[in-house]
């Protein structure tokens, strides 16, 4: 779904056209974060996305079981559980101190209703940007039930340079992890480029 105010004629002209095309399997519901919509909006709209055949899974990116668990109510977890499409979240956790006692409620929760957790994480200077803390991270989330999938250099926007990590250091990092942990808590490291339809892998 594109980044835009969510408003009923441009959700109206934006399930058309995934209705129309039959070649899209997975949607994705990203930016801001979909969890912030109440329940019956969220689960009216990947209802609309599941009653059309072509489309296999339906992705949501959130953030919310870190910085606001206690949207992940009783409620949310049974109508996810009762829900019959396939339901992917994954989480934005960029470093271990992210994830406690309460994350791992919340993420064992949701893991029970079957769906499949997946994390990427964006490269932050001074923040996550050493083996330690990644190796560290990936193998939290891995106890709480989490499959490292993206380590991400962050976006070019203004006013972020001084959190960028450079291309050379990222790469280096990544070798780093290939050394500590086993292959699957590796996750792949991609930028964001513009234009392009998918994440560019970083090798």
């Amino acid at each position: 779904f594109p980044h835009a105010p969510l408003n009923k004629d441009s959700l109206h002209k934006t399930l058309e056209a995934i209705r129309f095309d039959k070649t899209l399997r997975e949607i994705i519901l990203s930016g801001g974060d979909p969890l912030i919509l109440r329940d019956e909006i969220l689960f009216d709209l990947i209802d609309k996305l599941a009653s059309m055949p072509h489309v296999k899974r339906i992705r949501i990116h959130t953030r919310i079981p870190t910085v606001l668990p206690s949207r992940i109510t009783e409620s949310f977890i049974n109508k996810i559980r009762g829900h019959q499409s396939e339901i992917v979240i994954v989480t934005h956790i960029n470093h271990p101190n992210e994830l406690d006692v309460e994350t791992d409620n919340v993420l064992r929760r949701l893991r029970e209703t079957g769906l499949a957790l997946l994390n990427q994480t964006v490269l932050l200077k001074a923040v996550n940007d050493k083996t330690t803390t990644l190796v560290e991270l990936s193998e939290k989330l891995f106890n709480q039930g989490v499959l490292p999938y993206y380590l991400h250099l962050s976006d070019k926007v203004e006013g972020t340079q001084h959190l960028c990590v450079t291309t050379d250091m990222a790469r280096q990092l990544f070798r780093d992890m290939l050394k500590e942990l086993p292959g699957y808590l590796v996750p792949r490291l991609v930028v964001e480029e513009p234009g392009m339809s998918s994440k560019t892998l970083i090798v």
